[in-house]
């Protein structure tokens, strides 16, 4: 098995922290009605548009990270 560079893995822990917070964030908005983001950044402003984005390229980027080792 391939060591993983220092980079990979600091890419993991930076999309899986990206991953937690929209977590957090979704739940929060269906159980309390508050959106987090929102609240620290403002309404659909362009830095939270940007963590939005970021939370939603961390998705992508786990699930092609997991799903060819899901398949075999």
């Amino acid at each position: 098995m391939a060591k993983k560079s220092s980079t990979s893995g600091m890419l993991d822990m930076a999309a899986m922290t990206l991953l937690l917070v929209g977590g957090l964030n979704w739940g929060l908005v269906a159980l309390a009605n508050f959106d987090l983001v929102a609240t620290l950044f403002g309404d659909m402003t362009t830095l939270s548009r940007l963590v939005y984005a970021l939370v939603g390229a961390s998705a992508v980027y786990i699930a092609s990270m997991w799903l060819p080792k899901m398949m075999k």
